[in-house]
C-alpha cells in the first residue's frame, strides 16, 4: 500500500484560516499600544519642556519661545533636534517673554496619535482629541 506524506490541501486552508483569525485579533491591539505609548511620550516630553522652561526662566527672567535658543545655550536646557517629529509627534514652542505655550500634536491623527497637547507657564498640560489643544482643553487629569 502506498501512503503519501504530507498536509493536505483542507489542511493548509484550515490552518491559514486560523492564523488570519489571529492576525486579526492581535493588529488592532499593537496599533492602539503604539497609539497610546506615542500618546505616553508626547506627555513627557512635554514635561521635560516644562521644566527646561522654569529653569530658563529662573536663569534669564523671561521665558523662551524658540527651541535653538534652549538647545544652543551653554549648557543646554533641552538636547536634540526640535524640528523633526518624536515619537510621532511634533512640538512647537511659542508664546511670549512671560508666558510660553507648548504644543504637541500627531504627524497625522488617528495613525500616531488620537490626541492634540497643550501646555503653557500654568503648568496644566491639556489634551483635544482629534484635534490641536489650546488652553480651553480639558486637562489630562480629568476624563476624557
Amino acid at each position: 500500500m502506498n501512503k503519501s506524506r504530507g498536509f493536505t490541501l483542507i489542511e493548509l486552508m484550515i490552518v491559514v484560516t486560523v492564523i488570519a483569525i489571529i492576525v486579526a485579533i492581535a493588529v488592532p491591539n499593537l496599533l492602539r499600544s503604539r497609539v497610546q505609548a506615542n500618546e505616553n511620550s508626547a506627555v513627557g516630553t512635554i514635561r521635560a519642556i516644562m521644566s527646561a522652561e522654569t529653569t530658563f526662566n529662573t536663569q534669564n527672567g523671561r521665558y523662551s519661545q524658540d527651541f535653538s535658543e534652549m538647545t544652543a545655550a551653554i549648557p543646554p536646557y533641552l538636547s536634540g533636534d526640535w524640528t523633526k517629529a518624536k515619537t510621532g509627534y511634533l512640538f512647537t514652542l511659542g508664546g511670549t517673554v512671560i508666558n510660553y505655550t507648548v504644543n504637541a500634536n500627531p504627524l497625522n491623527f488617528g495613525i500616531e496619535g488620537n490626541r492634540g497637547f497643550y501646555c503653557d507657564a500654568s503648568g496644566v498640560i491639556r489634551a483635544e482629541e482629534g484635534a490641536v489643544a489650546t488652553s480651553a482643553s480639558t486637562p489630562i487629569t480629568q476624563s476624557r
